[in-house]
Formats: C-alpha cells, structure tokens, sequence
C-alpha cells in the first residue's frame, strides 16, 4: 500500500512538467459581434426586432383590408386579399390562424386561404384536418410544387401557428435567374417544408415559372371565400453574419501559429 501511494505522489509531482498540446484551429474570419435580440415573453410572442404586421389592434399595416373583420386583434377574411403595405426580402414571418367552425365543404373547399410572399410564392392554407385534398395542395404545401412532409392540423375553431422561414430569389441584371427561392416551414412546431427549392411561382392554372423582380415584396393573405381567422402575425427581416477574411485558416499552439496549408 506503502509503495502504491508513493508511485502516486511522484507522478502527481511530475505531471506539471508535462506540456499537453493545445492546437488550436482557427477559421482567419473576423466576425461582427451579433445583434442583440431580447425574446417574446413566450416564443410565439414578438421579439424586439420584429415588425407587427397584426398584433393586438388593426389592420392598419395593411393595404385592402376595408372590407375584413377585425375584433380583439382577430382578423377575419373579408372581400379581397391584402397586402402588407410594407415590403420584405428574406425574413422569418410568424402568423396564426383558425379555420372555421363548424367545418363546411371538403377538399380545398373547406377553410382555404393561403400566405403569399412577395405577391407570388404561396403556402398554402386550408382545414385539412379529417379532410383530404390533392397533397401538393393541403396544409402547409407550397402550392402545386410539393406536399408537406406531415398533417400536424388542428381542428376547427383551434389555433394553428406557421413560423416560416423565406429565402427569396435572386435576378442578374438581365432578368436570369441568379439563385431560386428556399422555404423552411413549421407547422403547430412539426417541420413540414425543410429548406425546400422552389421551381418558381404557384398558380393554378400554369407550370410555376421565374420572372424578375425586385429583392422585396409584400406579404398577403388569400381571400378564397373562406372565413379564415388570423392572429398574432409579425415578420423579422433577416441579415447573414457579417465577417471579414483576414488571413488564410490557421493553426496556433501557445505563441506559435502556421497555416493550414502548411500544416504538419
């Protein structure tokens, strides 16, 4: 026991004299230090940095909305389609919304709207809960180009919530594309679209296509003659990490540094 416990004390004396390796990568990018951004009190509440496009009060932010209902920060679709009077590029847009009770009609008759981005781009918006339709046009699809990866709806008269994440296209000045739009979409917290590409617009009546236009658009909701209620909608405009190359990758061990290049 006697010559265990010295072998311990001599190694516990000895490992100070021991340099471990600390070789550290290091990427050569200077980055701006990201913005802060206090959080909704819950996270379907508002951020600091959003923009509240239906909040508690009216429809003001929006262009059409004469002939809509609104009541207790509800808004129920009305004549016409609206339109944000604001215009957005890439942004992460939060909205709510019921379908109507009782349930009336089926297939895409049945509490249709929709969510359009910069007057083109839709996903879609119907009461498919217990009631199928054309899968590249239910819930949550982007319309007439692919199907959800899931039906999380709730029933009639709940609340659903859709937390969208847009990347819109991109044009060269001659009017080609540059790079398509990509959308990443939640519905009720179920991933339903997953960095999806899409093929262009989405109408009903045509193959989806490109056509330039400029970098921002207006947000709108689908009258479709459903009295679809909506709630608590607030978009934030999105802007990548901004940093700086300085110098190649490198490697750095205590004072010393080298290139990955050069690495050895």
């Amino acid at each position: 026991m006697r010559n265990r416990f010295c072998r311990l004390l001599v190694v516990a004396i000895c490992l100070p004299c021991f340099k471990l390796s600390a070789k550290e990568y290091l990427t050569g990018i200077e980055w701006q230090e990201p913005p802060i951004v206090t959080p909704g009190a819950e996270n379907h509440l508002p951020p600091s940095d959003a923009i509240v496009l239906l909040g508690d009060g009216d429809l003001s932010a929006w262009s059409g909305a004469e002939n809509w209902k609104v009541e207790n920060g509800v808004a129920t679709v009305g004549q016409g389609m609206i339109t944000t009077k604001q215009e957005f590029g890439d942004c992460q847009l939060h909205i709510e919304w019921s379908a109507p009770t009782p349930a009336k009609g089926t297939s895409q008759e049945r509490g249709n709207s929709g969510v359009f981005f910069m007057g083109k781009y839709e996903i879609q918006v119907l009461d498919c809960y217990d009631n199928k339709t054309y899968f590249d046009g239910q819930t949550a699809a982007i319309y007439k180009q692919t199907a959800p990866m899931a039906n999380a709806m709730r029933p009639p008269g709940e609340w659903n919530a859709y937390e969208v994440f847009w990347t819109c296209p991109r044009f060269n000045d001659d009017g080609t594309l540059k790079s398509p739009a990509y959308i990443t979409a939640m519905h009720n917290g179920v991933l339903m679209l997953n960095h999806f590409e899409l093929l262009g617009d989405t109408p009903y009546d045509r193959p989806p296509q490109y056509t330039a236009h400029p970098p921002k658009g207006p947000i709108s909701l689908q009258d479709h003659g459903n009295p679809v209620r909506y709630r608590n909608i607030w978009v934030r405009e999105l802007k990548p990490a901004v940093g700086k190359r300085t110098r190649e990758p490198f490697y750095r061990d205590g004072e010393k540094e080298w290139p990955v290049s050069e690495d050895r």
